[in-house]
């Protein structure tokens, strides 16, 4: 932790001003770092464009992919606004902003929607006056920690004064649990998460999977460029116990495409599935 700082001040909300960061690891390659470069952004650095474009290099179509998770991401929360009529949203491992932020999608909507982000590299917060930017009617928070440490999460201030726990909260995990290793029990950090929510929220998931993959390429192994690749009744282990939203858990594109958005990109070229669970 960065001298002087507190748990507290690596929250914020839309009233707070974004305070610098000083120990952004640029050795080491990040997620965050390298999924904003195969989006096309700006932050990022050496050692993430190398590690981008090793698995670029194994998988092609990998930019196409981090582009329909985003798209993915974008129609669940259209639906669980427009649909399902949630006006809260706890995204965590959000990511570098970029077009079409949760809050922007959610509050396009409904003005009122409140937002919190949860993300461990710190470049996030040096951005978070993007995700900070809420309409008047809503609000948005933004806090550092790792999925993984729940209790970190649901215990912050400024989640527990954005949001009102008598009402539903999405949860998004939009590409993240591929990231959390088998001995990290991703299964248990889910279900702390989701179990703290009440009844009537729902969670978001998108992960990445070799089960499109011919066998020469499945060969290539589960934890390419620090991947966990998950199987797609594995990933049905996260949504245990709660009601899948149709059409199930199905790859990215094939998630409520928009309409029109024929012919839809091949599963084999994103490798990804998307669903959407409703927890009772």
């Amino acid at each position: 932790m960065e001298a002087g700082m507190t748990d507290q001040d690596r929250g914020m909300s839309s009233v707070d001003r974004p305070r610098a960061q000083h120990h952004i690891d640029t050795k080491s390659p990040h997620p965050a770092r390298r999924y904003n470069y195969w989006l096309g952004g700006k932050d990022h650095f050496a050692a993430d464009r190398e590690s981008g474009d090793a698995i670029a290099a194994l998988f092609p179509t990998v930019r196409l992919a981090a582009l329909e998770n985003r798209n993915f991401m974008r129609r669940a929360v259209t639906f669980l606004s427009r649909e399902a009529g949630v006006r809260q949203f706890l995204d965590i491992g959000t990511g570098i902003p970029a077009p079409n932020n949760t809050h922007e999608i959610a509050q396009a909507l409904a003005p009122e929607s409140r937002v919190v982000y949860v993300d461990n590299d710190p470049i996030v917060l040096s951005h978070a006056r993007a995700l900070l930017n809420s309409s008047p009617e809503g609000a948005t928070s933004y806090l550092e920690a790792d999925v993984r440490d729940h209790e970190r999460i649901l215990s912050d201030t400024y989640l527990r004064s954005t949001f009102d726990f008598s009402e539903p909260v999405a949860l998004l995990l939009i590409a993240i649990l591929h990231f959390i290793a088998p001995t990290d029990d991703p299964y248990r950090v889910v279900s702390q998460l989701a179990n703290a929510l009440p009844a009537g929220s729902y969670l978001i998931i998108s992960h990445a999977t070799i089960d499109f993959a011919p066998p020469q390429r499945a060969s290539d192994g589960p934890t390419l460029g620090g991947f966990y690749t998950r199987s797609k009744e594995e990933i049905a282990g996260f949504f245990d116990g709660m009601e899948i939203v149709p059409p199930g858990i199905v790859a990215t594109p094939d998630w409520r495409p928009d309409s029109g958005s024929d012919p839809r990109t091949d599963p084999r070229d994103v490798h990804m599935y998307g669903a959407v669970g409703r927890i009772s």
